[in-house]
């Protein structure tokens, strides 16, 4: 790529590419080839300018050497586009509007008097027939008001201000529909699949590859616990999907061969063999889309409020204007009033500001699945987290094994990964980076791999029935012994380390020592969020009541529960509802599931199992918990702006009314006033909650 660097200072680089223009397909490519990177954090392509602002981690250096190898050629082999672009979207209103606002002036400044009069009373017939389709359905709507008003002003002959309403109402029109657009696109974009690898099965066994490579008519398979990454038919096996992010079923739906599954979906129990029908996905964004527009249920109790005050209040509009002809004998003050309603202020505000939270914690890496969730989390006074992956670290180490029965220590450890890579969880996740720092390659030697759900993994090798989990399930659930002599190495396991214990044949091979430390910022995050109204901070784990003690009282929470299973957490987190409270429950793994779903609102760490990530409500990013404090300040400030745009709205347009009434404003101010005021408020609602400031310095470099 030949670009120079116009701006420059740390983590920030904004640079411009030496070619005359940029396609909106080229601005797309770029933008998500960036993204794709390891060091990129935020990244914006300007098409028009050719210009790129990016903010980066890692070392300039490294960043500038990628960025030189750039070609379109290898991005377009190499990166997949999503399937609607926001840019095109974004050209296609802007385009609209600024032909509406030419047309306006062209037409009031070179148009005559009879052909702009003819022109306005052709442009009435749309307004007219939807005031007339309300009124013959006995529903007094805005859509009423606006007819009747548009009309009289006709009558009148006071066709500039009938001129003038319709062209505000169609500009709000068009702005409503593009804010509305972008931002569910931005959000069903941010809920998209996030899907890097999967499993494909070949004559030569199960290989794991870029999902980008899997093609129509491939076989891929999927486990318990697992993310289905293409729309498909099953072809074996019997699973149980949870479908709740797609169709809202709160009970997983079974599936055999020949069943169809969605990507996005998440098999809950058992594992199967999909035939892609789909390759690439992207239907995953027409059915978010569909469900960000059509689901009720993720409307928040303040915007079902503002939409049924907004049609209760269009009535009452009416007869004050009804009362103020029959006081006044005068048709101007009538129509001041039916020039003004709360309906299109509160119905289009109000959503806006909710989609706008939605994008803005996007930006902040927060995936937020609707908006009732944010007002949960606003009125949240109770946070349960999990231990494992969320207070501590998301990424924990092998500290140690030690094997057991004469084993050997590479061996086990080889074995161990080979089985907890099916299931990715921060444990596992753990054992198989030792593996591979080590560099031990772990074939699929292993017939089926079956996974208890907050138990462990179980599997076969060489005809020896081999397990991977906690101590319950290897030796309570299943009955394996230490080997004989060992008993005392067995106690002397290190204690400050969490244990994964591998048994072969019934006998204890190996237990994996995992150092799981706590996270950096936890404290400070915990007494943050008190600072911001959270009452009572809790943490769950099935750990030992001794390793859960000590980091309970390191992070600070003000209530712990130890030794506890799925059910247990969804329990508890029930039990605080039941109680009052409003709860949030943050967890990462398949077992914080139930209580992530029992929870007011469920925030799922985004590295975590998939199910807990399609389960719950919200997604955070796993680099680090302050996401949860800058969650609650959005959503706390969402609520804010709402409650200010209530008062406004109300307050303002009464005002207007009053006015009107009195006879101070004429039709034609009070119209425009109150449509510039919707604008207003509606510009508003889009506008940033929180703001962010950038240091910029400037340099140049060019590409050698």
């Amino acid at each position: 790529m030949n670009a120079t660097i116009l701006h420059e200072s740390r983590g920030r680089i904004r640079f411009r590419l030496r070619q005359k223009q940029m396609t909106l397909a080229q601005a797309d490519l770029l933008e998500a080839w960036i993204q794709g990177k390891s060091w990129c954090r935020q990244v914006t392509v300007h098409e028009r300018t050719c210009c790129v602002i990016l903010y980066y981690d890692g070392t300039r250096q490294a960043v500038l050497n990628e960025i030189r190898h750039f070609s379109w050629q290898e991005a377009e082999r190499t990166t997949a586009l999503p399937a609607h672009s926001s840019r095109a979207l974004n050209r296609e209103f802007e385009e609209k509007l600024v032909a509406k606002v030419v047309c306006k002036a062209a037409c009031t400044l070179f148009l005559p008097s009879p052909l702009r009069i003819a022109r306005i009373l052709w442009h009435m017939i749309p307004f007219v027939r939807r005031g007339l389709h309300c009124l013959l359905r006995r529903r007094i709507k805005v859509e009423l008001l606006d007819a009747l008003s548009i009309s009289i002003s006709a009558c009148r002959r006071d066709f500039g201000t009938a001129g003038m309403v319709m062209f505000l109402l169609e500009v709000g029109e068009l702005l409503e529909e593009w804010t509305r657009k972008k931002s569910v696109a931005d959000l069903a974009r941010c809920m998209s699949l996030n899907v890097d690898r999967v499993w494909l099965r070949t004559a030569q066994g199960e290989v794991l590859v870029p999902v980008s490579q899997i093609q129509p008519g491939d076989a891929v398979v999927v486990r318990a616990g697992g993310i289905i990454p293409v729309d498909g038919l099953v072809l074996e096996g019997e699973v149980t999907v949870n479908q709740a992010s797609l169709t809202g079923e709160s009970i997983p739906v079974p599936k055999r061969p020949g069943g169809a599954v969605y990507a996005g979906t998440v098999v809950e129990e058992g594992e199967c063999v999909l035939e892609v029908k789909q390759a690439s996905g992207q239907s995953r964004y027409d059915q978010i889309v569909h469900m960000i527009e059509q689901s009720e249920q993720m409307k928040s109790e303040a915007e079902s409020k503002a939409a049924n005050l907004a049609d209760k209040l269009v009535p009452y509009t009416f007869a004050g204007s009804l009362l103020s002809f029959a006081l006044t004998r005068n048709v101007a003050r009538a129509l001041s009033v039916l020039m003004v309603d709360f309906s299109c202020a509160l119905k289009l505000a109000m959503p806006l500001a909710v989609l706008s939270a939605m994008r803005e914690a996007g930006r902040a890496h927060i995936t937020v699945k609707g908006g009732k969730f944010l007002e949960a989390v606003a009125a949240a006074d109770t946070i349960v987290f999990d231990k494992t992956g969320t207070l501590t670290r998301a990424c924990p180490r092998v500290a140690q094994v030690v094997p057991f029965g004469g084993k050997e220590e590479a061996e086990m450890l080889r074995l161990a990964a080979c089985l907890e890579e099916h299931f990715p969880h921060s444990m596992a996740n753990a054992v198989v980076e030792e593996a591979k720092r080590r560099g031990l390659r772990h074939e699929e030697y292993h017939s089926k791999v079956e996974y208890l759900v907050a138990h462990g993994i179980a599997s076969t090798v060489d005809g020896e029935r081999v397990l991977i989990g906690s101590a319950h399930f290897v030796f309570e659930d299943e009955g394996c012994v230490i080997p004989e002599g060992e008993q005392e190495r067995f106690d002397a396991l290190p204690p400050e380390y969490s244990h994964l214990y591998l048994a072969v044949g019934g006998q204890l091979a190996a237990v994996i020592c995992i150092s799981d430390p706590l996270r950096e910022e936890a404290k400070e995050v915990l007494s943050a969020l008190r600072t911001l109204g959270i009452t009572s901070t809790v943490m769950l784990t099935g750990d030992s009541y001794r390793t859960a003690a000590a980091i309970a009282a390191q992070v600070g929470v003000d209530d712990f529960r130890a030794g506890v299973l799925p059910a247990d957490k969804a329990e508890y987190v029930a039990r605080l509802r039941r109680e009052g409270h409003t709860v949030l429950m943050v967890g990462d793994g398949i077992n914080d599931s139930p209580a992530l779903s029992e929870a007011d609102a469920g925030i799922a760490i985004s590295d975590g199992a998939a199910i807990a990530r399609e389960i719950a409500d919200i997604t955070i990013a796993a680099d680090s918990l302050w996401e949860l404090v800058e969650l609650r300040r959005i959503a706390m400030a969402l609520m804010a702006r709402i409650h200010s745009n209530y008062r406004f709205v109300i307050g303002f347009n009464g005002t207007l009314i009053a006015l009107g009434v009195a006879g101070v404003l004429p039709p034609a101010t009070s119209a425009t006033l109150h449509n510039l005021s919707t604008l207003g408020v509606s510009l508003r609602s889009m506008s940033r909650l929180t703001t962010q400031t950038q240091p910029v310095q400037n340099n140049n470099l060019q590409n050698g």
